[in-house]
């Protein structure tokens, strides 16, 4: 019957969901190697965790989203970057506890299914994973009208890590005397888009595809750069000789609400900003919004994604391994005693 209802004109097209998965299936599956048991089309992931070379493991998980940077990737029509942003999010997340990633799992959905979309997002993912040394070993891809209006989509993921119950992060030796190092990031990453968004298109009258010369590119492009994973620089130093002490992740909340997670209640973390230039994005996302240094530190990370404490001897050998790594780092401050806070000078 021409009129039957089935669940494609209810809004959800199971067809279109399984194109995208062939679509994406061999990049997710060279993420996998003899840990991973379960292949795609399993009803739950398996992973061999009996021979990881770690004493006392201690697994790790954290689990985030995009955010409203998948406004920016939809009113671009780029999704491509999506995928990597989650995954090194994520990664980035457990990397705080001095953990090293083992597997990952995405969450697409969508008002409207588009498998080239979904493709696009997921051999990101998976394109990422493999950069990680992580396997992608499932996700849920959702078709919901009903959820999201028109053109939207969500993406979140959720990582599983491992580390040494001995080197876990932060260590219990973090306090007055150690210094604070910066490690550069290449843009708003995951974070502040909604502000940022208001500032530059809604106020400033900026449109995504125009050419910013004190950018070099569209701010498309420069809104949609991928979130920086940390990881590839930091692994071989985890856990050697204790010189990191503690690993916070510049996310949501920016400096003010990051950096106190890691560091004992009678410590005060002074930042001194001259240290480092933020990328020009944030100046003028700053000077089209008329916002003050206080929301803007305290929205997006201004150009440090991650903040490594260690003790003063070590800081040398650390930054400069990690200028070689090919991440810039920077001193930025101290820790002195105070009332758990951070003070920006």
């Amino acid at each position: 019957m021409s009129d039957e209802l089935t669940y494609r004109r209810a809004g959800v097209d199971i067809d279109e969901q399984n194109r995208a998965i062939r679509m994406f299936a061999p990049a997710v599956q060279e993420t996998y190697d003899a840990r991973v048991l379960g292949g795609p089309g399993t009803f739950g992931a398996l992973f061999d965790i009996s021979a990881l070379d770690v004493e006392e493991p201690i697994l790790v998980t954290s689990m985030d989203g995009v955010g409203t940077k998948t406004c920016v990737a939809a009113q671009a029509n780029q999704f491509s970057g999506l995928g990597a942003d989650i995954v090194n999010h994520c990664v980035n997340d457990i990397l705080a506890q001095g953990a090293r990633p083992l597997f990952f799992l995405d969450y697409f959905a969508a008002s409207r299914l588009n498998a080239q979309q979904v493709a696009d997002v997921v051999t990101s993912a998976a394109q990422a994973c493999k950069e990680n040394d992580c396997a992608l070993v499932g996700g849920e891809i959702a078709e919901m009208p009903d959820v999201y209006k028109d053109g939207q989509i969500d993406i979140v993921g959720a990582i599983v890590g491992v580390v040494s119950k001995s080197a876990m992060l932060p260590t219990t030796s973090v306090g007055p005397g150690d210094l604070v190092v910066g490690l550069a990031s290449d843009g708003l990453h995951t974070n502040g888009y909604t502000l940022a968004r208001r500032a530059l298109l809604d106020v400033g009258g900026l449109r995504l595809e125009d050419t910013v010369p004190e950018l070099g590119r569209s701010l498309a492009e420069e809104l949609l750069r991928p979130h920086r994973s940390y990881f590839p620089a930091l692994r071989g130093l985890l856990g050697a000789e204790g010189r990191i002490k503690a690993i916070a992740h510049i996310t949501g909340g920016g400096f003010y609400e990051n950096l106190p997670r890691v560091f004992p209640p009678t410590v005060r973390a002074i930042i001194e900003k001259r240290q480092w230039t933020p990328p020009p994005i944030f100046q003028m996302i700053q000077t089209l919004g008329a916002i003050s240094d206080t929301e803007m530190y305290r929205t997006f990370n201004m150009g440090i994604g991650m903040v490594l404490i260690a003790a003063s001897d070590a800081v040398p050998a650390l930054v400069q391994q990690i200028n070689e790594s090919g991440i810039t780092a920077y001193v930025i401050g101290e820790l002195t005693s105070g009332g758990h806070d951070v003070v920006i000078a």
